[in-house]
């Protein structure tokens, strides 16, 4: 079944949105497309880009025999098909700073209600060769449409908002964290004129979770941190190993000594840090050959999620997976849509005139940095020899990741950086 999403983005639509599913659905099915459609959902909960390399890698332990000795008429087993080959997929990735449940004790103060306190737009080649992930600061100044909820309520518009207005908005008038996700989904698509496949949220308690089942992620502090604000954080200079707890302190802390500005593009380049961290966890050998780390990730990952159920459909994740198999962190792309204070309110940002080119290289499935004006790769895009066939090269090896350089190191939350990037020298 193709991924679809509905037709948000038409002023007045009375059609009433296919509902969310939560991930723990996933967990009723069985064998290698429950680990794989699990995997897929730990890919798209932070960025975690490596889960169907990962799956490619566990199956590659397996030693195998054919089985042609038995017979020539036997029925063929071919690999799951990715419904959407071919065509890019957009997908926004959320983390909710909803205070309800779990999450309460994990916020480190705060107001209540819920909001989006992360939001990505995250971009899927048509080749599949490829992965970007535009962060969109919280404190943009924009306009919110008005949108439908799950229940087919209107919302009303909001003017001169802060973009995490537009999950409030739904979850206030929707009563629910996957009518603030709608709500988003419709205000990034009158924004950017990108239209969006489908939504992912992934809650406070699902993240640190996830870093506590692959043993914590390791971070470059460059000078001492201290901030109050979150569960009074302190670390210093160096390479720490940072634990569930204090790497969504860490992620989510904006306020305090060598946290810059306290603006949130300061905590967008460590959120994004952590999210390349996580990757390169979750792709290490040190995950992938402890069955007890692995299902502990995957079990994380599925308890604190919500989807839309096109999404989640397990042959489409299954699918999807097994074709994004060759990606790797040096081909996944982190940036933030670029902006500059509001002059108006300089405690927010707007975007500016590169914005514009850098959403129109998503809708044409251009790599971010393009040109303007670069021919689109779109659904014409087709796929690699080695990702058509299954092959993985001559000798059948998978390509070994990139090691990240030192000699020239990038700035996350100001300039795109891949998983394979160094965005900080410690030491």
């Amino acid at each position: 079944m193709a991924v679809t999403f509905p037709d948000l983005s038409a002023p007045g639509a009375t059609r009433r949105p296919s509902g969310p599913a939560h991930a723990r659905a996933l967990r009723g099915a069985s064998g290698p497309a429950r680990l794989v459609g699990m995997l897929l959902v730990g890919l798209l909960s932070f960025g975690a880009v490596g889960g169907a390399t990962a799956m490619t890698r566990l199956t590659d332990n397996i030693e195998t025999a054919g089985m042609s000795a038995l017979g020539a008429n036997r029925p063929k087993v071919v690999p799951p098909k990715d419904p959407n080959a071919g065509a890019p997929l957009n997908i926004v990735v959320m983390g909710s700073d909803s205070r309800d449940g779990d999450n309460g004790g994990l916020a480190g103060g705060g107001e209540i209600g819920a909001r989006s306190d992360t939001t990505m737009v995250m971009h899927i080649s048509g080749d599949r060769s490829r992965m970007d992930l535009v962060s969109i600061p919280r404190d943009t100044t924009v306009d919110v449409p008005s949108c439908t909820t799950s229940e087919g309520a209107t919302t009303a518009p909001l003017y001169g908002k802060k973009f995490n207005a537009a999950f409030s908005q739904g979850v206030q008038v929707g009563g629910s964290v996957a009518d603030g996700a709608l709500c988003t989904v419709r205000t990034i698509e009158e924004l950017t004129g990108v239209y969006v496949d489908g939504f992912v949220v992934v809650d406070f308690a699902g993240f640190s979770a996830m870093v506590d089942a692959v043993g914590g992620v390791d971070v470059c502090v460059e000078e001492e941190i201290y901030s109050p604000d979150a569960n009074h954080l302190s670390l210093s200079p160096g390479i720490h190993t940072l634990k569930g707890q204090k790497a969504l302190d860490y992620a989510r802390a904006r306020k305090g000594d060598g946290l810059g500005d306290g603006s949130d593009l300061g905590r967008i380049g460590r959120q994004q840090e952590v999210m390349a961290s996580l990757a390169r966890k979750v792709l290490s050998q040190d995950v992938l050959t402890n069955p007890a780390k692995t299902l502990g990730f995957l079990d994380a990952v599925t308890r604190s999620l919500t989807m839309n159920e096109e999404l989640g459909s397990i042959s489409g994740l299954s699918g999807l997976a097994y074709s994004l198999r060759d990606v790797r962190p040096d081909t996944i792309t982190f940036m933030t849509v670029p902006n500059e204070y509001d002059p108006y309110n300089t405690a927010n940002v707007l975007w500016t005139d590169e914005a514009a080119t850098l959403w129109d290289n998503v809708k044409h499935d251009r790599p971010l940095d393009a040109a303007p004006g670069s021919p689109s790769a779109g659904a014409s895009a087709s796929p690699s020899p080695s990702r058509s066939t299954g092959e993985q090269g001559t000798d059948g090896a998978a390509t070994p990741d990139p090691e990240p350089s030192s000699t020239d190191v990038k700035h996350a939350g100001e300039e795109a950086f891949t998983g394979a990037d160094t965005t900080k020298v410690c030491g």
